[in-house]
């Protein structure tokens, strides 16, 4: 698992510095036809994976203490003008929940997942190693996704 967790964290990384070359209106920016903007992919990443490691397992009740999960979780859309101070905070915390998920799984603190299918690929998820690794193409389909809308911003 070492490395899933080091591609996550480059993955990761690739996506900071994406949004780092762009200015807060272009984060902001929702291109006519289009549902979301690029910081909302990012901070939809970011609440995604710590929200199903912690959930699914049991060791949070429910996602309310993930912070910014309300406002960028499954089936939101982007309601306010993040600010400079929110994207910096979701670039830290990006990598710094991934360094925490990987030490919560290297001490066992993740025991058994309530199985699941994933709404993005509809894929069955019965173990935290299935969660992870997902995680991987989950963060690169939004990246993908930020990418696409880099060219229109």
């Amino acid at each position: 698992m070492n490395e899933v967790f080091e591609f996550i964290i480059n993955s990761r990384k690739a996506f900071i510095q994406l949004i780092e070359g762009l200015s807060i209106e272009q984060l902001n920016k929702i291109p006519d036809g289009y549902n979301n903007n690029i910081i909302w992919n990012f901070g939809h990443i970011v609440v995604s994976t710590q929200t199903l490691c912690y959930v699914r397992t049991g060791v949070l009740k429910d996602a309310s203490t993930v912070k910014f999960n309300e406002f960028y979780k499954k089936d939101t859309k982007p309601t306010y003008t993040v600010t400079a101070e929110e994207v910096a905070e979701l670039k830290a915390n990006a990598l710094e929940s991934i360094k925490k998920i990987e030490e919560d799984y290297q001490s066992g603190k993740f025991g058994t997942i309530t199985p699941f299918a994933t709404a993005t690929f509809h894929a069955q998820m019965k173990s935290i190693e299935e969660v992870l690794i997902t995680t991987v193409g989950h963060d690169n389909l939004h990246f993908g996704y930020a990418l696409a809308l880099k060219k229109i911003v």
